[in-house]
């Protein structure tokens, strides 16, 4: 990972290891906000009687993360088109920003190119969203269980990472055959993709860039989920 990030910096400069941030708000703040917004709600569609179980839990977040990633698939694909399109690449769209990438999609390729990728991108957000949420709800609930342990900073912040190593174990395969077929046009389908990868570079090429992932969505779960907590607390 630090190998990458050196070699990056080295050829096309520090600030290429910002590319796609601009995508990333516009995907954070559509499905992030969907995502995180509609969970409490549509877990409460799933309880009939009771507290919500575990498989209450994972549905709502199944079903959310499929939501969200419906509406911003889009601003996901132009982050990882920009995100990889370096002076090495084979393909050079040269986007000259994010707003020129939608543009220049559309009008090259159809509006309907805007949403490449999203069967396995709905399976990975779904996974992700239900690995995420569900099991940092899960975690919390065992913890506030546990003596000595209250609803407080500490609390959140061991439960987000659990929430972060579960999600990474869980998504990374999904996330592999996503950028993958996002980066190449010439995949014919999920499937085709996903047996691709496992013919061409083995089992092992699904867990590509695990630590990277981890460093990336473990520290992401802790910091939305402290951040999520310390807004319900002030507006409750």
């Amino acid at each position: 990972m630090l190998g990458t990030m050196m070699s990056i910096a080295r050829e096309e400069g520090v600030t290429a290891l910002w590319k796609g941030i601009i995508p990333g708000f516009h995907r954070q703040c559509l499905y992030g906000g969907l995502r995180v917004g509609l969970y409490e709600p549509v877990k409460a569609l799933f309880v009939f009687v009771g507290d919500a179980t575990l498989m209450n839990k994972i549905l709502a977040a199944l079903t959310t993360g499929v939501i969200a990633i419906a509406v911003a698939n889009p601003t996901d694909l132009v982050k990882v088109r920009l995100q990889a399109d370096g002076k090495s690449t084979a393909v050079k769209r040269h986007y000259s920003g994010a707003l020129n990438a939608y543009a220049t999609i559309v009008r090259q390729e159809g509006i309907g190119a805007l949403w490449t990728g999203l069967g396995p991108n709905m399976a990975r957000n779904a996974l992700i969203n239900a690995a995420e949420l569900a099991s940092y709800d899960q975690f919390k609930q065992m913890f506030l269980g546990l003596p000595g342990f209250t609803d407080n900073v500490y609390t959140h912040l061991l439960a987000g990472l659990g929430a972060g190593i579960f999600a990474v174990c869980i998504g990374s395969p999904v996330d592999v055959v996503k950028s993958r077929m996002m980066g190449d046009s010439t995949y014919r389908s999920t499937f085709d993709c996903f047996a691709k990868t496992l013919k061409n570079d083995g089992l092992a090429a699904f867990y590509k860039g695990f630590i990277a992932n981890f460093c990336r969505v473990g520290s992401w779960n802790v910091i939305m989920f402290l951040t999520l907590e310390q807004v319900r607390s002030f507006f409750q």
